[in-house]
């Protein structure tokens, strides 16, 4: 085994035994999905007979952002799979929108009459999605998404066409619109980054699907902004608020860092909900590292001794 090879299979060994620290884990991902290519694909897909949610979760949405066709299989198999949980299914769905191959156009129609509703939506975004991509071809996707995207992130829907905040927080709060154009206007506001940008996408926690209110627990973590620490500190504090949301809401005040991040994380260690407990721990651990400067959970590789 060449010396790469070595250092790959050392990373996933780490990602895939679950007596270690569920942040240790972490870490080896985001190195996997750094590092690319079949075998990190390979160890990846070996981590969804996990127990913890969040993990599997997280494998898929790396699966995803790796646009690696080769994980096609995997993702479409927990896709498939009843008994993995909603969260995990509807990651794997909006993972196959991510990578962008027609081939799974027909399974992600079919999926989009899921009875459950995060997956069925999932699905139905990530069906416009890739209309939306054979209709303009991937170049211009490139071109022009994510040029605008300062965050390098492959998102479920470009984002739309520039307007003032106050008409796309009107778009974005109108649940008379298609899901898919409101996820177009919350990744306009995004990439805008302004304050006032920030608080209508907060204002969009109060909406009425759980799949939209995580997407913008997500984008508020990407933005980390200040501004949103309130709403962000209300959904995660919220117990009958959907867990998709609450654990959202906890890695993005984990990428806030604020003093008041740490202590509504620190009050949630313990939470009843397993997905929000080890969101907390996974956030303060994001909160430690980017601190220490030692690793970036987004760009760079980590050395595995913590």
């Amino acid at each position: 085994m060449s010396s790469s090879g070595e250092q790959m299979a050392a990373v996933g060994q780490v990602l895939t035994d679950p007596g270690l620290d569920l942040t240790r884990r972490f870490r080896a991902l985001f190195t996997l999905k750094n590092l690319g290519g079949a075998e990190a694909v390979e160890w990846i897909s070996k981590a969804f007979t996990d127990e913890s949610a969040l993990l599997k979760h997280e494998l898929a949405y790396c699966l995803g952002q790796m646009q690696d066709r080769r994980a096609i299989p995997t993702l479409t198999a927990v896709l498939k799979d009843t008994q993995q949980e909603p969260m995990v299914r509807h990651e794997a769905g909006e993972a196959l929108g991510a990578i962008g191959d027609p081939v799974v156009l027909d399974l992600l129609k079919e999926y989009s009459q899921d009875p459950v509703i995060e997956v069925a939506e999932t699905c139905q975004l990530a069906v416009r999605r890739l209309e939306w991509l054979q209709l303009r071809g991937e170049k211009q996707l490139d071109d022009g998404s994510t040029d605008e995207n300062p965050y390098r992130s492959v998102d479920p829907a470009p984002p739309a066409v520039r307007k003032s905040v106050s008409e796309l927080r009107s778009d974005l709060l109108d649940e008379s619109l298609p899901l898919f154009e409101r996820y177009r206007v919350m990744f306009a506001l995004r990439n805008l980054g302004s304050e006032k940008a920030v608080l209508a996408l907060g204002d969009g926690l109060q909406c009425s699907s759980a799949l939209f209110r995580h997407e913008i627990g997500y984008v508020l973590g990407q933005m980390q902004h200040p501004a949103a620490v309130p709403a962000l500190c209300a959904a995660l504090e919220c117990s009958s608020e959907n867990p998709m949301v609450r654990h959202e809401a906890a890695e993005a005040l984990g990428s806030i860092g604020k003093e008041k991040c740490l202590a509504v994380l620190q009050q949630h260690l313990g939470d009843g909900e397993r997905i929000v407990k080890e969101s907390c721990e996974v956030a303060l651990d994001m909160l430690e590292y980017e601190n220490s400067e030692q690793f970036q959970y987004a760009d760079g590789l980590v050395s595995l001794e913590s």
